[in-house]
């Protein structure tokens, strides 16, 4: 028996996109019924995301299709950067230079969304807060911040900074100051629960029975959603600073795996831009793994 995997509809959309930027409706509502999810609730997400200008809406029924605005393709292009350094890590290609980066703003009360909404940017990518609007990294982040802060209007109110001579009270050690900063139980929790998830799908997908094209989709809807799961909260610290087995790396290697046997199965149709991505950075990852 299998972990159950919830995967909400806004993610099953964007999992859909194919490269040239389009959601085959059909395509859309097939996937979505073997999730378990309605027609009704789909139609329901479909319409949201119109309305909110994610996503521009041709057809009806099963017969539409959706494309994707350029700032929802944007606002996904980050998270493929992410998990490219997330295995470059594993692999012990993106050493830490012993480098904190430091990200303090100041928005006036008046601001409040814009002073929100960089809050929650800062946490996305990493940071954690030492005390009311400082926040660090252990990752060079600042090209993301300013992207952000720029967009926000709040730019002005920014300051960046690096360190290597980072205390908290009187904890010093770099690790010791990780554990304190970032929730690492909980980040490691998610990873298991991802790894077990990730093994009887690549069971699945390696062994010698057929796969329908929905059933790959399926699969391959399920590993990004838990994927992401996963990897929303982490904040990608380099492995000097995270304790040693790191469920983490284990279960991104099984996702490279799983990734380079659905590579394999592709008919070669029209598929999602989310096969093509995850194929391309998770292939020299499998191809380590497999020496």
């Amino acid at each position: 028996m299998t972990d159950h995997v919830e995967i909400p509809t806004r993610m099953l959309v964007h999992a859909l996109i194919r490269e040239d930027g389009t959601v085959d409706a059909d395509e859309l509502y097939t996937v979505a019924n073997t999730l378990g999810m309605s027609d009704q609730q789909v139609r329901l997400c479909v319409k949201r995301l119109v309305t909110e200008g994610r996503f521009t809406h041709q057809g009806r029924g099963r017969k539409a299709q959706l494309h994707a605005t350029a700032d929802t393709t944007r606002a996904l292009a980050p998270n493929a950067d992410f998990l490219r350094h997330a295995f470059q890590q594993d692999a012990g290609l993106a050493p830490w230079d012993g480098v904190w980066h430091l990200a303090a703003f100041a928005v006036p009360e008046s601001a409040r969304t814009a002073r929100d909404s960089l809050r929650e940017t800062l946490v996305h990518l990493g940071g954690a807060p030492l005390q009311g609007g400082l926040y660090v990294c252990a990752n060079i982040w600042e090209p993301y911040v300013e992207e952000a802060a720029h967009r926000l209007g709040a730019h002005g109110a920014l300051t960046l900074l690096t360190t290597t001579d980072l205390r908290r009270g009187d904890t010093q050690e770099p690790a010791e100051l990780a554990r304190r900063l970032w929730p690492l139980q909980e980040i490691a929790a998610r990873y298991h629960r991802l790894s077990r998830l990730a093994r009887p799908r690549l069971a699945r997908l390696t062994g010698p029975d057929g796969l329908s094209p929905s059933a790959l989709l399926t699969i391959a809807v399920e590993l990004a959603a838990e994927l992401t799961r996963a990897m929303e909260p982490d904040p990608l610290l380099p492995p000097q600073l995270l304790p040693q087995p790191w469920p983490g790396t284990q279960a991104r290697e099984l996702i490279a795996r799983c990734w380079a046997a659905l590579h394999e199965r592709d008919s070669g149709e029209a598929r999602p831009a989310l096969f093509r991505l995850y194929a391309d950075i998770t292939r020299e990852a499998a191809d380590r793994a497999t020496r």
